[in-house]
């Protein structure tokens, strides 16, 4: 059994290894611009980073749909956030 949840561990960090986090700058309705943050496989660490950047950033904002929006343009600050936290700059893609 040891052996099986090693594997799965592994197979897990794989998944993260190839991860490829798209933070992206949307203009909707009359103007208001909002960030959109997509990749995150995890649903739980996908809200959990959520809380996380709205509570640092000072914004509102919500997690669905396997994506992350918030309110306003915080595309620098969230590439920030997400080096902080040891995803590497390579697997963020900023448009």
């Amino acid at each position: 059994m040891a052996d099986e949840n090693s594997f799965d561990d592994l197979l897990k960090k794989l998944d993260e290894d190839e991860i490829k986090i798209i933070v992206q700058l949307y203009v909707i309705k009359r103007g208001k611009r909002v960030t959109n943050i997509k990749g995150f496989t995890d649903q739980e660490k996908m809200e959990s980073i959520a809380h996380e950047l709205k509570k640092t950033i000072g914004t509102g904002g919500t997690a669905k749909n396997g994506m992350i929006v918030l309110q306003g343009d915080h595309r620098s600050k969230v590439t920030e956030f997400l080096l902080t936290k040891g995803y590497p700059r390579e697997s963020i893609e900023v448009i």
